[in-house]
């Protein structure tokens, strides 16, 4: 796996980048959190500039709040056939809008599974891209990996306000 870091708005990207598709992102804040993500991925070399280009922009579109799409270019290694689900539910909400983790888990064919939903969502191996910012708890914005103040502000940019 190699990897590119990329400053935005909301602190350092990380991103790991297999084959031509992204197969891991994180959101920290400072650079060296991204670098031990980095490591921990075992992606020890850099990606070229035009292996990074398309994803380091889908990042900073992200950031800013517009709509993207990944059209296939993601390959994800781990999960098992629940989180994959998840995944994919997560992925085809529409920028601005939220969805509860109750009524994620109905819409992927798990009624009454919220919390296993919220555990899938929590190992979102490429938040920001799959964008688990928009699930949230029924009672308020709920939890998020990369900090509730990250989520506010990645909703806010798609002008949800919380």
């Amino acid at each position: 796996m190699k990897h590119a870091l990329v400053e935005t708005d909301l602190g350092w990207a990380a991103i790991g980048i297999e084959d031509g598709n992204v197969c891991a992102a994180a959101l920290p804040k400072t650079r060296e959190l991204a670098e031990f993500a980095i490591a921990d991925w075992g992606a020890d070399e850099p990606a070229s500039e035009d292996e990074a280009a398309p994803f380091v922009g889908l990042v900073l579109r992200a950031v800013a709040g517009e709509d993207i799409r990944l059209d296939g270019n993601v390959r994800i290694g781990i999960g098992t056939r629940f989180q994959r689900a998840v995944w994919e539910g997560v992925s085809r909400i529409p920028k601005g809008e939220t969805i509860t983790y109750g009524e994620l888990a109905s819409n992927i064919g798990y009624p009454g599974a919220a919390r296993a939903v919220g555990r899938a969502v929590g190992s979102n191996p490429i938040p920001l891209l799959i964008p688990c910012h928009r699930v949230v708890a029924s009672n308020g914005i709920g939890g998020f990996g990369g900090a509730i103040q990250l989520k506010k502000r990645l909703l806010a940019a798609e002008g949800i306000h919380y």
